[in-house]
């Protein structure tokens, strides 16, 4: 049986938490930042963990990163 692959591009921009959840970071935070207020600066952040639609596609992605 031959190994899967792992999408690079998915492994550049997910992570898995400890209990196994997906998570994502927030768009929309490098371009024209100077002029966003610091509040919505500090929301960029935080990581969020991935809607359970999305869950399942994201796995086949990264198979071996559960």
């Amino acid at each position: 049986m031959p190994k899967l692959k792992t999408h690079k591009g998915a492994k550049a921009r997910f992570r898995f938490s400890g209990s196994g959840k997906a998570l994502r970071m927030k768009g929309m935070s490098s371009h024209l930042r100077m002029k966003k207020p610091k509040r919505t600066k500090r929301m960029y952040d935080d990581t969020v963990s991935v809607s359970k639609a999305d869950a399942p596609r994201i796995r086949r992605l990264l198979p071996y990163s559960r």
